[in-house]
């Protein structure tokens, strides 16, 4: 413990600190993102149905097209952070040793990005694949 007098107020030293110190921002962005996967997620759907029976090359006439791979693109980046969001909570509130938690919060971290890097990149090459 500090014993150094400070000379800031109780109310100074806690203000915007809670139990969680995050907890608010935290809860927000998952709230967001889950709410924002909805028409995401239906977006998708729509798109495996126009997707359903056509040929390759249908296929990637569709996916290439602008609006359908900004749908896919915000869908697999919201869906990444939600994960995300999601596990850290669960680390933080089932995972009690300080190292381990610190383990599987930056695996966690990394797994995510991974995965939403890699959706980026097959979502980016589709779409791009018709102006080569």
């Amino acid at each position: 413990m500090n014993t150094t007098p400070s000379l800031r107020t109780p109310y100074a030293r806690v203000h915007g600190l809670g139990a969680a110190k995050s907890g608010t921002e935290h809860f927000w962005r998952q709230r967001v993102t889950g709410v924002a996967n909805i028409p995401l997620t239906i977006g998708l759907v729509v798109i495996v149905i126009m997707l359903a029976g056509r040929s390759y090359r249908e296929a990637i006439a569709i996916l290439s097209h602008p609006l359908v791979a900004l749908v896919l693109l915000a869908g697999v980046i919201s869906a990444a952070v939600h994960m995300r969001l999601g596990m850290q909570a669960i680390i933080e509130d089932y995972v009690h040793k300080d190292a381990l938690k610190v383990l599987a919060l930056l695996a966690n971290t990394f797994f995510c990005f991974a995965i939403g890097l890699a959706g980026v990149f097959a979502i980016l090459k589709i779409s791009l694949a018709r102006l080569v």
